[in-house]
This record gives C-alpha cells, sequence and structure tokens, in this order.
C-alpha cells in the first residue's frame, strides 16, 4: 500500500528517504521534503530493500515532482537507485557506524583517534576532512596491515578488522558526505533529521498504541504521515 500527500503545486524537491520499522517484519519506507517539512509518500513493508525505495521513487516521479537531490543514512544499495542525482549521506549516521565499529571510548590509540576524526565531520568541509583522514591513513597504515594468524588452521586475518572496517566506511563514503556544500542553491540538508525525529515520534505513538490491530495502525500511520 502505497500514501502520496496531497500538494497541488507539484514542484523540484528535496528527499530524505528512510524506514520505519514497528516490529522485525512491519514498517514503512518514508519520503520526505525537508524544507517543506513534509511527508510526501510511503509505502508499508516487510523488509527494506533498494526496490522498494526505487518503486517509491517512480511513483512521486509519476505524480510530477522531480527530484533535485536525496539525503541518505547510507543503507548498501539504495545510493544506486539515485544514480545521477546529487546524493548526500547523512553525517550522523557516518559517525553512528563508525561508533558502532570501534565504540565511543576506543582502547587502542589508533581507534580514539581515528573516532576524533569521525567526529569532526559535521565541522569540516571536504577538503578539511580529507586531510584528516588522510594523516591518520598515513599514520598509522602499517599498524592497519598487522595480521594474526589462527595457530589451529594456520590461516590470518586482519587484526585489527573493525578499525579497518570504521576507515574504509569513512573512505568510500567520503564523495557523498559533503554534497550539501558542492550544491548550495539546492538547500541541501547534510543529515536525515527531518525525517529521524518524525520517525521516532511516529514510533512513540505506535507503541502507546501497540495493541491495536495491523490494518488499524496502518490507518493510523497514513493519517499521520499525511498531515
Amino acid at each position: 500500500m502505497v500514501g502520496v500527500a496531497d500538494i497541488p503545486d507539484k514542484q523540484s524537491i528535496i528527499v530524505v528517504a528512510d524506514a520505519a520499522f514497528y516490529s522485525w517484519s512491519d514498517g514503512h519506507i518514508i519520503f520526505r521534503e525537508p524544507n517543506l517539512k513534509k511527508n510526501l509518500i510511503w509505502k508499508e513493508i516487510h523488509t527494506e530493500s533498494p526496490g522498494e525505495y526505487a518503486h517509491l521513487k517512480v511513483q512521486l516521479e509519476s505524480q510530477g515532482y522531480v527530484i533535485k537531490a536525496v539525503i541518505l543514512d547510507g543503507k548498501r544499495g539504495v545510493r544506486e537507485i539515485f544514480r545521477g542525482i546529487p546524493v548526500q549521506m547523512c553525517q550522523f549516521h557516518q559517525i553512528a557506524i563508525v561508533r558502532r565499529k570501534l565504540t565511543s571510548r576506543p582502547k587502542l590509540e589508533a581507534a580514539r583517534e581515528l573516532y576524533g576524526v569521525a567526529i569532526q565531520l559535521t565541522k569540516c568541509d571536504e577538503e578539511q576532512f580529507t586531510k584528516l583522514l588522510n594523516d591518520w591513513h598515513a599514520k598509522w597504515v602499517d599498524f592497519l596491515k598487522e595480521r594474526t594468524t589462527d595457530p589451529m588452521t594456520k590461516k590470518w586475518f586482519y587484526t585489527h578488522k573493525r578499525l579497518r572496517q570504521a576507515y574504509a566506511s569513512l573512505k568510500n563514503n567520503l564523495p557523498y558526505l559533503f554534497t550539501y556544500l558542492k550544491y548550495p542553491e539546492l538547500k541541501i540538508h547534510n543529515t536525515t533529521n527531518s525525517l529521524d525525529g518524525y520517525i521516532t515520534t511516529l514510533k512513540n505513538f505506535l507503541r502507546i498504541h501497540r495493541g491495536i490491530s495491523k490494518e488499524k495502525r496502518n490507518k493510523l500511520v497514513d493519517q499521520i504521515l499525511s498531515k
């Protein structure tokens, strides 16, 4: 089931796209216009996949909207759906990815320094942040290459796997972390906060009404999202 907001004047828009789950297999994908502070289109889902995002994109464009840019949280595969459109990865989600890999209080010095680089993300432009990241890598490149051999299987693995993953995430997502600065005229937000806050409110509301049937819940969701 797809819900579409009633906005008479079709226009070029910025889209924040994300999914909200109320249980392991029940949720909605929502496209929101952060500058209008309006939800544009949403769809009930049971699993989050690039195909679900593609479906909503097609539906939205068929309504006459032109997507100028999109803000995403970095889920794998979704970025490709918006090929040819400026994509901004949410900077807060990027920091959260690094935090999950390293914790907020890493024990290793290299990890502490990388986490320190990550939390500078919202305070830097692309050139400044790239230098911080490259300087960190130059300092710790040999440390990242350290290997450990399993005494039983004799197979080796990288000793600092999670540190490598945290760095790779920053390096791979770097081209999408400062899109908002490259297109100032589009007024792209650098985070998905506009939708994240809305999703939190929606989840809290549904938690209070968690005893209702799925059909009634979906009607409530449609009413809330269409406002």
